[in-house]
């Protein structure tokens, strides 16, 4: 005995002295470029010289991890449940810092040698990986404020926020990196960061649309409503959403919820079997605390989360990892689960997507009849001003049509002068010259005030037509090109009569030249007749300029039937505007309408969806019940039948042994085996006829 044991003692030293030395080996490749001497190789060294104190159950352990580390390729590809017993048993701590990079491949990486040029450059997420560093493990010495370990935190941070540009920062996995550093240097910390980002679904979890967390949820959900029904139910009736206490869970693998070493030996798992032991580890502790869960609401469970069940871990991770291993986990289930998934948030996506066309359809809608509204408020202004217009228009004719009427008086005494022999003229008296006098200045006076109106009607006129070029064109061409002729017809007449009635002035004005030239010496020798000359004169110059009024007054009345004709197009225009918003409102009431109709279908379709789930798990629980229930009585019946067996062949024996005639026994015994057999038989026929019967409903 005391030979096996020295020979089991200078084989652990001997293993161990094998695995320093190659632990020391890689030390060298694993060292950071700040100098960081707190790697695992040197805490291997420095407790080797203490393993005599060890027990023989640590011993055969350091033996046994020593060995894996050394044949590691030979070791996972041929033992690979045996080193999966160890891992959920616990890495040993000084072996943690190899064994988690061999778990995940981060040994020999190429992005290792661009770290320091990593540190060198400037990263746009430096602030807010520093406001953050301070609440990464606060009670750690390691990480207390100012330390070592801050530094190399921020290094790690800042080079994968390089690295990976799409992720950059994200709050929690400050957690993960600050326990690799605890572990082993920050090069090493930062490779198997890396590693775990592109291959453990890190990466997916940290992005900025975090939906892998949307899918984790989903799936953690589902299985806390197939094998904890009455806590779900529970949950939903307190609006308790799993991302509530949950979400932590997967960003940080446990590391802000649970105690560090119980962090630690599920991150050990974890780095060998990925995700599946979060969900796993997550139900262990709701089927462990579902009693108490069920009696709260929903601030009692957010500190029940908090507070008791991290106090509950504190006595050791065994009883909780056992726990998870006793749960259901299906790997396929899981798989459908995700295409699920992904099959609802595209439905979603693509609603989103149609919610937004019609958004940007009512927006349209809305500033087209806002400015179909502008437009016609716009008309109403124009109607009234080319109503008032219209009305100084009529002021205007009427000053006009009484200086015409003066201004024929005028004539007709003239020509009543004209007539008269010029001997036989009588003489003019001073009254009547200072009549003649005072009439040609009425007359002047009110046709400065005719041309002062006409000069501002035109101005009028003129700001009107510019406003209506302003105005947008109507859809309908051919009406507007029948109306633009009609108006362009109207113009050439126009036209044609202003030049016919310039002719006249032109034909007057060369008759007045010609009676001047006549008359010219009859009125030399008299003042008097001279005086009654100059009258003439005045009065036939205001009668040529009674003429140009009247052509300008022609002209104004044709500007102001295009204004007119162009105020009833633009109406048009805006009628045929106004229905055609009516239209569009109609149509946007009509579409609102159809959605919320088809909303409130969905909502009934996933009610009843609902309603038909739990039913279906229902029945399946019920015939569940009746199928165990069938097989309790088949063993029971089974049992008999073995008994009958037992006791026929114990007649046999009995009857040989007393020579007696045991036949009728056996056969009696016969007789018994084949009723119950043929009980079992009809027992499992009609079970069978029930599944299917089941199974049909069911379809």
């Amino acid at each position: 005995m005391i030979i096996c044991w020295s020979y089991l003692a200078r084989e652990a030293h001997a293993c161990c002295v094998c695995v320093s030395r190659l632990l020391e080996t890689d030390s060298k490749s694993l060292r950071s470029v700040n100098g960081s001497r707190r790697n695992s190789v040197s805490s291997l060294v420095s407790s080797s010289s203490a393993s005599s104190n060890l027990s023989h159950l640590e011993e055969d352990s350091w033996i046994l991890w020593g060995r894996i580390v050394n044949e590691w390729e030979d070791f996972r590809k041929k033992n690979e449940k045996q080193l999966k017993d160890l891992v959920r048993k616990g890495i040993p701590h000084h072996f943690r810092a190899i064994v988690w990079q061999l778990l995940c491949n981060a040994q020999n990486m190429p992005i290792k040698d661009q770290y320091s040029e990593l540190l060198k450059m400037t990263s746009p997420c430096e602030k807010l990986i520093r406001r953050d560093i301070a609440r990464t493990y606060p009670e750690h010495d390691f990480f207390k404020e100012d330390s070592l370990g801050q530094e190399v935190l921020f290094n790690v941070m800042k080079a994968y926020s390089l690295v990976d540009r799409e992720v950059g920062y994200c709050q929690g996995s400050a957690f993960i990196v600050g326990l690799l550093l605890m572990q082993m240097p920050e090069e090493e910390a930062f490779c198997v960061f890396v590693k775990l980002m592109q291959d453990y679904r890190l990466r997916e979890l940290f992005k900025p649309s975090m939906a892998e967390l949307g899918l984790c949820m989903y799936q953690f959900e589902y299985m806390i409503q197939e094998l904890l029904p009455d806590l779900h139910i529970h949950f939903q009736a307190q609006s308790f959403h799993t991302s509530m206490y949950a979400s932590s869970w997967f960003l940080t693998i446990f590391l802000t919820s649970f105690p560090l070493p119980v962090a630690t030996r599920i991150f050990d798992i974890f780095m060998l079997e990925g995700l599946e032991i979060v969900f796993r580890v997550g139900l262990a502790i709701l089927q462990m605390n579902q009693a108490e869960l069920i009696q709260l609401d929903m601030e009692g469970m957010l500190q029940y989360f908090q507070r008791v069940i991290p106090h509950q871990l504190e006595s050791g991770p065994d009883k909780v990892i056992l726990a998870a291993y006793n749960v259901k986990y299906n790997a396929k289930k899981m798989k459908k689960l995700e295409k699920e998934y992904t099959t609802i948030k595209t439905k979603e996506m693509e609603e989103q997507v149609e919610i937004k066309r019609l958004r940007t359809e009512n927006r349209l809608l809305k500033q087209r009849i806002d400015t179909l509204e502008k437009g016609q408020v716009t008309r109403a202004q124009e109607a009234e001003e080319t109503y008032l217009v219209m009305r100084e228009l009529a002021t205007v004719r009427q000053q006009s049509e009484e200086a015409t009427a003066q201004l024929e008086l005028a004539q007709s005494t003239i020509r009543d002068l004209q007539q008269r022999p010029l001997l036989g003229i009588p003489r003019y008296t001073e009254e009547s010259i200072l009549q003649l006098e005072r009439e040609l200045v009425q007359a002047r006076l009110k046709e400065a005030e005719s041309q002062c109106a006409l000069k501002e009607m035109q101005d009028k006129i003129l700001d009107i037509e510019k406003r209506n070029t302003s105005l947008p064109d109507d859809t309908n061409v051919v009406r507007l090109q029948e109306e633009l002729i009609a108006v362009k017809l109207r113009e050439a007449e126009a036209v044609m009569g202003l030049k016919e009635l310039r002719q006249q002035v032109r034909d007057l004005e060369e008759h007045w030249q010609r009676h001047l030239a006549r008359t010219a010496g009859r009125w030399k020798d008299n003042p008097r007749k001279n005086a009654v000359s100059e009258l003439q004169d005045e009065l036939m110059s205001v009668r040529l300029r009674e003429a140009e009024a009247q052509a300008e007054l022609r002209e104004t009345r044709q500007r102001m039937m295009e204004l007119e004709t162009q105020n009833q197009i633009h109406s048009n225009q805006l009628r045929r505007a106004e229905q055609e918003g009516r239209g569009f409102q109609e149509r946007v009431t009509v579409l609102t309408a159809q959605n919320k109709g088809l909303h409130v279908q969905l909502q009934e379709i996933k009610r009843k969806q609902a309603e038909i789930e739990c039913k279906n798990k229902e029945e399946v629980m019920a015939v569940r019940l009746r199928e165990a229930d069938n097989i309790a009585a088949m063993a029971e019946l089974q049992q008999q039948i073995s008994e009958l067996e037992i006791q026929k062949e114990e007649g046999k024996v009995q009857g040989q042994l007393n020579n007696t005639d045991s036949s009728q026994y056996i056969r009696d015994l016969k007789d018994q085996i084949a009723e119950l057999k043929h009980e079992v038989s009809s027992y499992s026929r009609g079970i069978l006829n029930r599944e299917n019967n089941k199974h049909v409903s069911n379809i």
